[in-house]
């Protein structure tokens, strides 16, 4: 009888695209949506009344940049954003943290916490514009509240599903209580911790929206509302492009955290 000669088991090394191809395969599905729309506000299938076409959206980008309104505008909107998002994310992960590593902080934290998860924070808005007036601090804080409960979600539930033989190894080296939790827990739980991050990022945007919608005469939710009053379809689009290119500035600053914080993940996932 003849026997087959098993072969030698080969690495599977994961095969890379270069860095202009992959760029070039992220913008496809977004340069086919605006092809598709400046073809359709050229042929008049797409009426100005309806949206605006890119020819006039650019020209009142041109418009709003030569002024300087269109930079004081996107910065004030982005430190509202990030000043909201940095307390939000804050709170919900000490909070998430304390409940997850705690049976007692879980008892006195998580029943409020999903109480405040399942209210609506636009729900809010009239409360709060009630108790902290329509300056900064109302939006600052808003923003926040938005952003508290995914970032405690996503930090208890990354915390509690550590694996325990991890920990007790840990502990086993000497590893004890903080630096157990910064050097074992939270390493572990970070995928979560990031996941929710991004979460926070998207649903700021949302936040800043509504927020910017009352007493507000700086920042893009202003330009919307100028732009509903005088029924300016350009300015409205033009502030959608912007709504977007903020999303993804959150998005790429979230993957390069990812990047840095998790060099390991680019060798275990599954493609």
């Amino acid at each position: 009888m003849s026997t087959l000669a098993l072969a030698p088991p080969r690495a599977r090394v994961p095969r890379q695209r270069p860095r202009w191809l992959s760029l070039g395969l992220r913008a496809t599905l977004p340069a086919a949506i605006v092809v598709a729309w400046w073809a359709g506000s050229a042929s008049g299938a797409i009426s100005p009344r309806v949206i605006a076409g890119p020819a006039a959206v650019w020209t009142a980008f041109l418009e709003l940049f030569k002024s300087g309104q269109l930079v004081d505008f996107a910065l004030a909107s982005f430190g509202r954003a990030a000043a909201g998002v940095a307390l939000g994310v804050s709170v919900g992960l000490i909070l998430g943290l304390l409940s997850g590593l705690s049976s007692l902080g879980e008892e006195l934290v998580d029943s409020t916490l999903q109480i405040v998860r399942a209210v609506p924070f636009l729900a809010l808005v009239p409360l709060f514009i009630a108790w902290f007036g329509i300056d900064e601090l109302y939006k600052v804080l808003l923003i926040a509240v938005a952003t508290m409960p995914p970032m405690y979600a996503y930090t208890y539930l990354g915390v509690r599903n550590v694996d325990r033989k991890m920990v007790e190894a840990a502990r086993s080296f000497g590893l004890t209580g903080t630096r157990l939790v910064l050097e074992v827990i939270i390493p572990a739980a970070l995928p979560g911790i990031l996941m929710a991050l991004r979460v926070c990022l998207s649903i700021s945007i949302t936040g800043l929206i509504a927020a910017e919608q009352v007493g507000t005469q700086e920042g893009v939710g202003y330009l919307v509302t100028l732009a509903q009053e005088y029924n300016r379809t350009d300015y409205m689009v033009l502030c959608v492009v912007l709504y977007a290119l903020l999303g993804l500035v959150f998005d790429m600053l979230v993957r390069l955290a990812e990047r840095y914080a998790m060099p390991w993940r680019k060798q275990v996932a599954i493609r």
